[in-house]
């Protein structure tokens, strides 16, 4: 096996990469290991000042990497050690989920199966919406753009598919992790992927990936084993000395090989883990590693049974300085406070289940034993035991009296200790997962009122709105870095992309540029909320804004400001600002405050317009940047008022609209739709 010091310094086989990961290609190398021993030939350091992606794979790969590789081993030996256990416990229990290894002679119990299922539609149907939020003034366009671009990437990054996966994890192993550190440079996406629990190893002692805002807890190193070709390695563009790679030699330390093993054998297949293909599709064995190397956090690619380095990275944040945090997130299901092992539905089911199958065995071989009984017979009788062998219309020859020839011998069957004992199992999975069987599609043998089987459902509702709302913790990480991906790879003056934006009048186009996307200053807010708890307030918030405008038109309505209501109850009513617009056309009132806010912040003055609707105007220059001019200018608007107030015969009257218009309009609003639904009942799941 060939020394790391003595790896091959053949020509690179892809010069260019599709996916950018780790820093960005301009970042100064001046940083790149200094205590990294390095081959000098005529008398020049390859450590130059050449930052291009090329240099960069040629320096590693004539690099020194033998301190490295033996800090790996060293963290790989220990993290396998530790993880070996819960593998081998997780593969026994995909066994039991699919239960295709099961005895052919025997039934199995679903149980596992169906409580998982049950609460992975709930949680996967409950979509988590996220809305990115300006923390400055002027960051509101961008942060609609970025709303708008985050819907359009999730058809490009799959996030429905991921979304399943990562859910499926999370529910099945306890805790789901998503890499989350490459850009499509082909598409502008960010990229990411779900890690297989199954081939993944850990620091024993971290409590999360990243740990708490002080960073204790955080994960020093782990990564995973993976399998790929030699093209996949060369269309990948950021591997080196991998072209003259030996086959894989049998490991018995290799989780991806046993995770093949386990898997295979839960779904009732053979194992060919350790089979070598030929040609072009014969893969190897590598371990992607994340590590601390002086100092710094870095993503290292080990081959050839960890003795060989092909791929490095120093990990960046958007702003090209040393990563602080891994580029994974990690999505607890049950989790425990102070511990990374959140508790799984497997957990909570897996002694249950094989409770249940083995009393339903036992029960299906006591009804077999009764229709098949052993018999006691008189032997003075019966002479031949084979006429006691079961045959349709047999005739069987008795010496004497046939009364008590034979009689079966008596077995107790299947007593009510047996069904209590099969309903305390069944009970105390749904009780532990919230999962009645109502939830889980079907009628329970117990009649229930209406409002019993409402509060039950109520109830549900409330256990997996506590799971929703664990997972948005992840999901607004995701979110962050994916706008964290964009910020560093979207290059001003380079990159540009085109978005689908739907609206009422069908679909548009619009491109968007580094200025589109990235704001100049802080970092933009997340809000994520279950989509069932968002559109529960809101219809209680409509119900509630309804009545509130029924009693503003029946005292005060001609001094009411009914536009503002419209619009507020469309929103309310789930209409986007498009469709509001369609219903409601800006005023020209409205567009020209908006023009004359682009002057405001520019430190323009701005004459007020005696024909002004100064409402309006107020209302719409709050949005301007605060300057001296704009305070200046809302102050003349408002000794405008003043002044139409007193002297109301200079000033043209606006026709104002008719309060009882719009009572009308509303009753025919709630009547289209029937009885509102009550946003306090719980929600069909």
């Amino acid at each position: 096996m060939p020394r790391a010091n003595k790896q091959s310094s053949k020509k690179l086989a892809a010069p260019s990469s599709k996916i950018t990961e780790g820093g960005p290609s301009k970042a100064p190398e001046q940083a790149f290991l200094p205590e990294l021993k390095v081959k000098v030939e005529n008398k020049k350091s390859y450590l130059d000042t050449d930052t291009s992606l090329d240099a960069r794979l040629s320096r590693y790969a004539k690099a020194d990497w033998k301190i490295l590789i033996d800090q790996v081993q060293a963290e790989y030996d220990a993290a396998f050690l530790f993880m070996k256990p819960k593998h081998e416990e997780w593969g026994l229990r995909l066994k039991l989920y699919n239960n295709q290894k099961r005895d052919k002679e025997a039934v199995g119990d679903n149980l596992m199966f169906t409580v998982h299922q049950t609460v992975l539609a709930s949680l996967y149907s409950d979509k988590l919406t996220s809305e990115f939020n300006g923390r400055e003034q002027g960051d509101d366009e961008t942060a609609e753009t970025l709303n708008t671009l985050a819907i359009f990437d999730e058809d490009d990054m799959e996030k429905d598919i991921l979304d399943y996966e990562w859910d499926w994890d999370a529910s099945f192993f306890g805790r789901g992790l998503c890499l989350f550190n490459e850009f499509d440079r082909v598409t502008k996406t960010p990229m990411a992927e779900i890690i297989d629990p199954m081939t993944w190893l850990r620091d024993s002692r971290a409590k999360s990936v990243n740990g708490d805002r002080k960073r204790r807890g955080a994960m020093r190193y782990g990564g995973r084993e993976i399998r790929m070709t030699m093209n996949e390695m060369k269309e990948a563009g950021i591997y080196f000395n991998f072209e003259d790679m030996a086959d894989d030699t049998k490991d018995v330390n290799s989780v991806v090989d046993r995770n093949m093993e386990l898997r295979a054998q839960a779904q009732g297949l053979g194992t060919v883990a350790n089979k070598s293909l030929a040609g072009e599709n014969k893969d190897f064995r590598l371990l992607e590693w994340f590590t601390i190397y002086n100092g710094k956090k870095v993503l290292v690619t080990l081959a050839s049974n960890r003795t060989r380095v092909v791929r490095y990275t120093e990990l960046t944040n958007a702003e090209g300085k040393p990563a602080k945090t891994w580029p994974i997130i990690d999505r607890p299901f049950y989790p425990m406070a102070h511990d990374w092992d959140s508790v799984s539905i497997p957990d909570l089911t897996e002694d249950k289940q094989r409770a249940r199958a083995v009393l339903q065995n036992l029960s299906l071989k006591g009804a077999k034993m009764r229709l098949h009984p052993m018999t006691l017979f008189d032997t003075n009788k019966i002479t031949n035991k084979a006429d006691l062998n079961f045959e349709f219309g047999k005739n069987i020859g008795v010496n004497g009296n046939p009364n008590n020839a034979a009689v079966p011998l008596q077995t107790s069957g299947v007593n009510n200790e047996v069904q209590w004992v099969m309903e305390l199992l069944d009970t105390a999975a749904q009780r532990a997962t919230a999962t009645p069987e109502m939830q889980q599609g079907s009628v329970g043998a117990e009649k229930r009122t209406l409002g019993e089987i409402n509060l039950i459902a109520s109830k549900v509702d409330t256990r997996y709105s506590l799971s929703a709302k664990i997972f948005g913790w992840s999901e607004k990480r995701f979110w962050k870095q994916w706008y964290a991906l964009y910020k560093k790879h979207f290059k001003d003056g380079i990159d540009e992309k085109t978005i689908r934006i739907s609206g009422a009048m069908g679909s548009q186009w619009r491109k968007l540029t580094r200025e589109n996307i990235v704001l100049a200053s802080n970092d933009p807010d997340i809000k994520i909320e279950s989509k069932i708890i968002s559109e529960e307030r809101r219809l209680q918030n409509l119900q509630m804004f309804r009545a509130f405008i029924k009693d503003v038109l029946a005292v005060a309505g001609q001094e009411a400001n009914l536009r503002f209501a419209l619009k507020r109850l469309g929103k309310l009513s789930g209409m986007t600002k498009d469709e509001i617009d369609r219903v409601l056309p800006p005023t020209y009132d409205e567009m020209e405050s908006e023009d004359e806010n682009e002057k405001l912040s520019n430190g323009e003055i701005v004459e007020v317009n005696p024909m002004d609707d100064d409402m309006i105007h107020l209302e719409t220059h709050n949005k301007a940047a605060d300057t001296p001019e704009k305070y200046a200018h809302q102050k003349a608007h408002k000794l405008a008022m003043l002044l139409k107030k007193e002297r109301p015969e200079l000033f043209p009257q606006k026709q104002n609209v008719d309060p009882n218009q719009i009572q009308n309009l509303m009753d025919k609003m709630q009547g289209l739709g029937g009885v509102m639904p009550n946003p306090a009942a719980p929600v069909a799941q």
